[in-house]
């Protein structure tokens, strides 16, 4: 058990992992299937049953968003567990189920639809088996760990026909929905360059003291099911919970903390959600001291086919997406939307030639699609597409080597050592179908 012992409740959890099949995608169908009426849009005025798989903090408030949907919670952290069971029972005046294995809340056939919200290593897979298991999935940016992850998963929903929602939220907000259109109508004229700010690493802010030694994991969090397919590292109390995020096998710093929202605006913006950029270069800074892996400062710029520039900063005095075009400067982020000169705002068209998908709630938003069967504003392909462009850049910044990206055949070409870069092998016994 990789450094630890097999214990008696180790041992069922691998023997359940081999008999529910997990790298066996095709056969969950035949052991999960469920077709509720709300799932299949048979009664539209069914209430959606929803399980939540991961209720630390973000988890928390997306039960507190679809709290009347909320059926169940999961966690492999017994406190975390406790208290959003809890948080549910008092809220609805009715039982909440609870779980610390998320294969066990796919088997139950009540539940019609997950929102995960666990570390971004422990994305995709859940999202790969509630597909499988007939059930619509509502999963929280990064959509995954890796390229490859997001090419399965989106496979994989397509196959089973399950609506899945990335929670790149923007998407729903008028003010980014306003100003892509702007864009994307020519009212700026040629956008000449991209800049994204974004915040900088906020690790120390959360390590208090950074540097701790590893020790052996509390008692409530099941260590071994936390670390999943992951590669094994000690329980850290510094590598957990929110800063995961800061260490290579768990998440992707703040290119993917922060990267997935704005970098999805500007695939959004560019009209690029079928494809992406097609090569990549950064530099980054490190921490001296060695508190977190991630990089302490980066930059990458983004080539797309037709020359134009994205420039990628953390960190930036200026956060959200500024497109630079032949008549003024746009920029748009959480609560603002501005131009300069601040005429061309005041002066712009109510409506615009292009008109895009909108969506006033991200979450409301995915209900009706899971009512109506169509896809919602942040479909997985579009959360695969923006989550690699993150990845790219996390691949460039981590090799210091130039990265060219076929975004059709969505491969890494003329340098083999860096397209294994896409993928990361799981740890047994935990596998990532095949597709």
């Amino acid at each position: 058990m990789n450094q630890r012992t097999l214990t008696r409740r180790a041992f069922l959890r691998v023997a359940g992992q081999a008999s529910f099949g997990i790298g066996a995608g095709l056969a969950l169908p035949q052991l999960f299937l469920n077709r509720t009426r709300a799932a299949t849009g048979q009664n539209p005025s069914e209430l959606i049953r929803v399980g939540f798989i991961g209720v630390g903090a973000q988890g928390r408030n997306n039960i507190n968003a679809l709290i009347k949907h909320a059926v169940a919670v999961c966690d492999v952290d017994q406190s975390h567990l406790a208290s959003a069971a809890a948080h549910v029972e008092k809220a609805l005046g009715s039982k909440c189920k609870t779980f610390s294995d998320y294969r066990r809340l796919l088997e139950d056939k009540s539940i019609d639809a997950v929102c995960i919200s666990t570390p971004d290593h422990w994305h995709a897979l859940p999202a790969i088996h509630a597909c499988e298991a007939g059930k619509d999935v509502y999963v929280e940016k990064p959509m995954t760990l890796t390229i490859r992850e997001g090419q399965v998963l989106e496979k994989t929903a397509r196959r089973t026909g399950r609506i899945v929602q990335n929670g790149s939220q923007q998407r729903s907000d008028t003010r980014f929905r306003r100003a892509c259109e702007l864009l994307r109508s020519g009212y700026l004229g040629r956008i000449k360059v991209i800049h994204v700010g974004l915040p900088g690493t906020n690790y120390a802010d959360r390590a208090k003291p950074p540097l701790v030694p590893d020790r052996e994991p509390p008692p409530e969090l099941d260590y071994d099911f936390w670390v999943g397919p992951a590669r094994w590292r000690p329980y850290n109390v510094n590598r957990v919970h929110y800063l995961f995020r800061f260490f290579w096998d768990f998440g992707g710093g703040q290119m993917t903390n922060w990267g997935a929202h704005h970098l999805d605006i500007t695939q959004w913006a560019l009209g690029m959600d079928e494809s992406g950029p097609v090569s990549i270069e950064a530099s980054a800074t490190w921490n001296p001291d060695g508190w977190f892996e991630t990089p302490q400062t980066f930059e990458v710029i983004y080539e797309y086919a037709n020359g134009l520039k994205v420039i990628t900063r953390s960190p930036s005095p200026r956060t959200g997406c500024r497109f630079e075009c032949e008549k003024g400067v746009l920029h748009v982020n959480r609560g603002l939307l501005v131009t300069e000169p601040e005429e061309l705002l005041a002066a712009a068209p109510a409506e615009t030639q292009v008109k895009l998908y909108q969506s006033a709630q991200h979450y409301q938003n995915w209900l009706d699609c899971i009512k109506s069967r169509q896809r919602p504003i942040c479909d997985v392909a579009i959360g695969h597409r923006s989550s690699t462009v993150c990845h790219l850049g996390n691949i460039a910044i981590r090799t210091g080597k130039k990265v060219k990206w076929d975004p059709v055949k969505e491969q890494i070409i003329g340098d083999p050592a860096l397209a294994v870069w896409t993928d990361n092998p799981y740890r047994a016994p935990w596998k990532l179908p095949q597709v």
